[in-house]
């Protein structure tokens, strides 16, 4: 997202080269575990509309669109990620069910409509203020959102640490945060969400369930 770093410098990292690779992996092994953790959280999703924030080629909007939801919404900044997602619509039969926007979600947030379902995969990282992100998102919830999120280890805090510092050395301007999560929990519960569901998965990440 842009309040991390520049817009250029986001897609600098999240490029085509990247994309390409997403949607490959996507094609052979499917969705990846913790993709797949928030997949089950979002439950039964019938009819329902999905607003995918950072959500790359759309792979989790995908799945969810074959488990019944009615149409999605992806907001991405970088727009490295649209000829992939295209192909992916296209294979799928799906284009006409899926809105792609490229653009801030926290800048453009009053231009974009409430969505049943709101889904943010390993996005929390890539953004400094927490609750302005999860703020708005919850906002724009009307029954769930799904996130995943660093686990809050000191050991991991340090590595991120280190990683941000390797991308200064390459110059690059994107950074990574682990958010308490405590502060997570409350942007969401300041606009009405609770806390439904937590699963952690191996030793970094952690998805959540809040629900309206």
């Amino acid at each position: 997202m842009a309040g991390c770093c520049s817009p250029t410098e986001y897609r600098r990292l999240f490029n085509r080269k990247y994309a390409a690779r997403d949607a490959r992996r996507y094609r052979r092994h499917g969705l990846s575990g913790t993709s797949r953790d928030l997949v089950e959280l979002a439950g039964d999703v019938q009819g329902a509309s999905i607003l995918d924030i950072g959500g790359g080629v759309g792979a989790i909007e995908l799945e969810l669109l074959a488990s019944g939801a009615d149409h999605a919404t992806n907001v991405e900044l970088s727009g490295g990620y649209e000829d992939e997602a295209e192909q992916l619509l296209t294979e799928r039969g799906l284009a006409h069910r899926v809105e792609r926007r490229v653009g801030d979600f926290v800048t453009d947030a009053d231009a974009i409509d409430r969505h049943d379902v709101v889904v943010m995969h390993r996005v929390v990282c890539c953004y400094p203020d927490v609750d302005s992100l999860v703020g708005a998102a919850a906002a724009h919830t009307g029954r769930r959102l799904l996130l995943t999120y660093p686990q809050e280890r000191r050991w991991l805090q340090a590595g991120m640490h280190m990683i941000n510092l390797w991308l200064q050395l390459k110059r690059c301007g994107f950074r990574a945060f682990a958010h308490p999560i405590a502060d997570i929990v409350a942007a969401a519960n300041a606009e009405g969400l609770r806390l439904e569901r937590r699963e952690r998965r191996g030793l970094l990440w952690e998805s959540a369930a809040f629900a309206r």
